[in-house]
């Protein structure tokens, strides 16, 4: 879930410094806390800690994640202990900006992709691609090769479309280790792809793990990206329900009526979402 056509206003908790990225302050939106960046500081944050081997992991997050999170706490946890939670959605920019971070903007998961492999050419970032399959694998590296013919793609894995093994995930650490990444995107969707992050974090030697989603889809050209204007007033979702209507209808049935609810009571005071994890 990218973007809600309405605006609601939520009351969150005192921003405070992360426990985890560089010290950027978060806002509680519905017990997540949500990282208070823009594209540009959300890029800087992430090479700087690629750089640097600092070790962590990135949720980019829209209203469906924060939404999964009401129903699993140890999702929610998951996100809370995260490097950075990027607010991929219009709906969380709009907390950030209600808190008064006026700076705030929308940190959306296949913006970020391109700009922080467009940055990391100049340092030598290595990147490795985990997720979808082999055939979007292949169009995903000519599709970054298009903005980013210097980018070194080390590595790049297809899943099998069911949990792994224990061999299996050993295996694939190994082989991301080989490729001596220093940024491994992870293309799986919610919430699978912040629970492999969480799982797999101890045993790679890589800083940081990146969770883009559909970011796979739309820059190997098998998915059409809504219209800017879209996106920045909210109505992504429309663009993409009416693009994958089978697939997302119910989704957005469930997601965006009770981010509205859930938002209105804790703006009101009459419940509270304590950020845990």
């Amino acid at each position: 879930m990218h973007a809600l056509s309405s605006q609601p206003a939520v009351r969150t908790a005192s921003a405070a410094p992360s426990p985890a990225g560089d010290g950027v302050a978060r806002v509680n939106v519905l017990g997540v806390g949500v990282s208070a960046l823009n594209l540009p500081t959300a890029v800087r944050s992430i090479l700087t800690a690629a750089r640097s081997g600092r070790k962590g992991y990135v949720c980019v997050c829209g209203a469906h994640g924060v939404i999964e999170c009401q129903d699993d706490p140890a999702l929610r946890d998951i996100h809370n202990a995260a490097f950075l939670v990027t607010p991929d959605g219009m709906p969380l920019v709009w907390a950030l900006h209600h808190a008064g971070h006026a700076a705030a903007g929308r940190v959306y998961g296949p913006d970020l992709m391109r700009a922080v492999i467009t940055a990391g050419q100049s340092g030598k970032i290595r990147h490795f691609l985990y997720g979808a399959t082999e055939a979007t694998l292949e169009r995903l590296v000519a599709g970054l090769a298009a903005f980013a013919p210097d980018a070194i793609i080390a590595g790049r894995y297809a899943p099998p479309f069911r949990p792994l093994t224990a061999d299996e995930e050993a295996e694939i650490a190994a082989r991301i280790d080989a490729a001596r990444a220093d940024i491994v995107w992870v293309g799986l969707s919610t919430p699978k792809q912040e629970r492999w992050m969480a799982k797999m974090r101890p045993h790679l030697a890589a800083p940081l793990l990146i969770g883009v989603g559909a970011a796979f889809d739309f820059h190997a050209g098998n998915k059409v990206q809504a219209p800017r204007w879209m996106q920045s007033s909210g109505l992504e979702w429309a663009f993409r329900m009416a693009s994958e209507p089978r697939r997302l209808a119910r989704r957005y049935a469930h997601v965006v009526p009770r981010y509205i609810y859930l938002s209105t009571l804790q703006r009101l005071g009459a419940r509270d979402h304590p950020l845990e994890g």
